[in-house]
């Protein structure tokens, strides 16, 4: 036992030798700096010193964590008190120092994804891109990071997922006698049987598409499928993991059957990470996603898909500029892009217009319409309709978030909506500057973004190991009075008061949904017909649809092409319903305060507030001498229990949001069966006449009124999920702060030197910030005062 104590204490103390210090110093300084790159001087300062607070408190925490560790070694009980303390200590100093800050570029088939990342990260054909064609054919992840190579994880289905994904391949693809020439050649000519036909023949090769499922289960595959499902590549250079990369990602030519045995394992890959060594322009921290604009087939990559969307607190919406303009597809992205506001982790959201270095001269002039001053160049025709394009749908799309978000949500206070961008010219600067291309804007976006997140993070943090170490230098001590309990016993009854008038305000809260809810309803009932009969028809008939309305049928109501715009029939008939309840489910997850009381949050918060408000007042009464601390301590920590609850809340609010249109799938899944088994003569108006009659017999069975219970049984569990966790976290605190001295207190080892540090860096948050400030009022002044950089590039 002497020597675990004397091993404890050797930790505790390590030798303070400048032989072994130094270097440790300067390695780690050089990694510090290394990570900062990306930004310019001003904000590599303010990360620095926010870097400095956080490593010293984590530092302070965890030599605190091993002097209590050592206190109660030897120890056969150890008081609750103690080991909450303990407990809370560990998970401080076990804390990710950063949640990624995920970054979605969400477009349709060549809008520019992946040519816009490239020139983000300076790394030109870095991903592939090829013009109109589909190039990237799964989610892409990209980020920088403390390795000194170039990496890449591709992670593939795995087996089960496989085999679900090809019985619903074979499903689609099989066909029976009865089929007549008109039907036979419709049949041939559907997107959705093209893609099974394509994804079989690249995976088992030429002939796969008429075999059965039984069949290809004992089937040998063209290329190797590592057992882990994860394929690990690693670089020196960014244009050698490039090409490695390549047949992983590039979509592959339906007409072409060569390749390498990387290509042919294609269809099983779902995600592609890849990572960067520290980079001079992405910071740590930040994770572009390349999403594809419709989802996909299977039910594993869709599913990923939608979770994608949903954990960007950023979404770039990326149209090519000769697109953007009347396009289904651009308006599907936008709608797909504001659900994920309302449903997800999604705070800010813009419009990236790409290739915008693209005009036709002779056209843009003759229906030039603004300005009398006459256009000399191509250049400053491209400069003039951009500045026009930004106008124009800036406007258009803070209209439509202003139709759909709450008044006061964060997307709706940026200054920039809408970025016109050219990858190209970034490259060439025939046409344009570097700063007019806009991808330093873009950059600056994204320093910013990751500067503010950490400027917080730190606050938060330094604040709450602030208020652990001031309890836990209390509990150290031996003066305390020992009655104190007794002057507090009425703010247990104060608190369960308040949360029962927390109940009641969350009550009121949710009440908000009911109206709007029941109207949806009601216009869900009256234009489903019409809805679902829009879905069904095709301007060319029956000819190559009918495939697609198998593969929408075998997928519960879903079908996402790589082509086509996505089509899910359970939103379309519940799209009545959300455009009545999307304004005031905005307003109830709001962050902001509101005027008719819907705003879940600001409840929380007052909640928060009352209980603070009433210690302090306990205090003065009974005069908190001695333990002022368990003011500062019961305040401290109602603020961490109660500020975890918006995690919570985020992480319910989508499926509460969605839970309509899977209430209606459910209802629906029975119909959608029946149609997929159809085969034969008029197989797709049979599906269709399936369908219509499925859908009416389940709206007159109360497929919608289902669905609005369902939805409020979520929003019934959300409440009692928040009131439990605030009974059970604030009990277990009063309990412990309340308790009589005899259990309460123990003698603990001296943390009185690591409290007095922590005030301090408790005390400096507040210089930092304002260090940040200055040095930021001082750069922008000397932009100001600096030559302008005007002035046309080569021509």
């Amino acid at each position: 036992m002497a020597e675990t104590e004397d091993f404890l204490v050797r930790e505790l103390h390590p030798v303070d030798d400048d032989i072994f210090k130094e270097p440790m110093r300067k390695r780690r300084r050089s990694d510090r700096d290394q990570r900062f790159r990306a930004f310019p001087s001003v904000e590599q300062s303010a990360l620095k010193e926010y870097e400095k607070l956080e490593s010293r408190t984590r530092r302070v925490l965890s030599n605190t964590y091993q002097k209590l560790i050592q206190s109660v070694f030897l120890d056969d009980s150890i008081p609750n008190s103690v080991k909450y303390l303990i407990n809370r200590l560990l998970a401080l100093i076990e804390k990710p120092s950063l949640d990624p800050i995920y970054i979605g570029l969400f477009g349709s088939t060549g809008a520019g994804k992946s040519s816009l990342i490239n020139a983000i990260i300076r790394q030109a054909m870095f991903l592939p891109v090829s013009g109109e064609s589909i190039c990237t054919s799964c989610i892409v992840q990209v980020s920088s990071g403390c390795c000194e190579q170039y990496e890449a994880k591709i992670h593939l289905l795995s087996d089960q997922e496989w085999k679900e994904e090809l019985k619903n391949l074979t499903t689609l693809l099989h066909r029976t006698e009865g089929l007549g020439g008109e039907e036979e050649d419709a049949w041939d000519r559907g997107d959705a049987a093209e893609e099974a036909v394509w994804k079989l023949q690249m995976f088992y090769g030429n002939g796969a598409e008429g075999k059965s499922y039984e069949e290809l289960l004992r089937a040998k595959p063209r290329g190797k499928i590592p057992t882990s499902r994860v394929i690990s590549l690693k670089a020196e250079e960014a244009g050698e993991l490039s090409v490695k990369l390549d047949p992983y990602i590039r979509t592959q030519r339906r007409d072409w059957d060569g390749g390498s045995a990387e290509t042919h394992i294609w269809p099983l890959i779902k995600l592609v990470e890849v990572t960067l060594p520290k980079s001079e322009l992405i910071p740590e921290g930040v994770v572009l996603v390349d999403i594809p604009g419709t989802g996909d087939f299977n039910s594993k990559r869709d599913e990923m898909w939608k979770k994608t969307i949903d954990k960007c607190s950023v979404i770039w919406v990326i149209s090519d500029v000769e697109r953007i303009s009347g396009g289904r597809a651009h308006e599907d992205l936008l709608n797909e892009s504001v659900k994920a506001c309302q449903r997800g982790f999604c705070r800010d959201l813009a419009l990236v217009v790409t290739k915008a270095d693209k005009l036709h001269l002779p056209e843009y002039l003759r229906e030039r319409k603004v300005g009398n001053q006459a256009i000399q160049s191509q250049r400053e025709a491209v400069l003039e309709r951009n500045e026009m394009i930004k106008l124009q749908r800036n406007k258009i799309l803070k209209d439509k978030l202003k139709r759909k978000l709450p008044a006061d949500s964060r997307v709706l206070e940026a200054s920039e909506l809408v970025y016109t961008v050219s990858a190209q010219e970034y490259w060439q600067q025939a046409l344009l500057t570097e700063e007019e291309t806009e991808i330093p804007k873009l950059r600056e976006y994204i320093r910013r973004r990751l500067l503010d997140k950490k400027k917080r993070m730190v606050t938060k943090y330094v604040t709450e190991a602030f208020g652990l170490l001031l309890l836990t230098d209390s509990f150290s001590c031996t003066d305390h009075v020992q009655n104190e309990h007794l002057h507090m016993s009425g703010l247990r009854r104060f608190v369960e008061e308040k949360i029962q008038l927390l109940e009641k305000a969350i009550d009121q809260c949710f009440a908000h949904i009911a109206q709007p809810l029941q109207e949806g309803i009601w216009n869900a009932r009256s234009s489903y017909r019409r809805i679902l009969g829009a879905c069904l028809v095709r301007s060319r008939g029956n000819q190559g649809f009918h495939q697609t309305l198998k593969a929408v049928c075998l997928k519960n109501g879903i079908y996402a092409s790589r082509t086509l715009a996505r089509i899910d029939l359970n939103e379309a008939v519940t799209q009545p319903i959300y455009e009545q309840i999307d304004p005031v489910f905005g307003r109830i997850f709001r962050s902001g305060k509101s005027t008719d009381g819907s705003a879940l949050i600001p409840h929380i918060d007052a909640f928060k507030l009352s209980l603070q408000e009433k210690m302090t007042e306990i205090g003065i009464r009974n005069g908190w001498k001695y333990d002022s601390y368990k003011k500062s301590f019961l305040i401290q920590e109602i603020s961490a229990i109660l500020g975890g609850l918006e995690g919570h809340i985020l992480r319910k609010k989508r499926k509460i949001y969605e839970s309509l249109t899977t209430s209606v799938q459910n209802d629906l899944k029975p119909c959608y069966e029946e149609a997929a088994q159809i085969t034969g003569k008029k197989a797709c108006e049979r599906m269709k006449e399936v369908l219509r009659r499925g859908v009416d017999r389940q709206v007159a069975e109360g497929m919608f009124e289902r669905a609005q219970e369902r939805m409020q049984h979520q929003f019934q569990q959300l409440k009692n999920g928040i009131t439990e966790k605030v009974k059970g976290s604030i009990a277990t605190m009063l309990t412990l702060a309340l308790s009589p001295g005899d259990g309460l207190y123990k003698e603990l080892a001296d943390v009185k030197s690591e409290y007095k540090e922590m005030e301090k860096l408790h005390r400096s948050l507040r210089e930092v910030a304002e260090n940040a400030v200055l040095r930021r009022g001082m750069q922008d002044f000397l932009l100001r005062m600096s030559p302008s950089k005007a002035g046309p590039p080569k021509t």
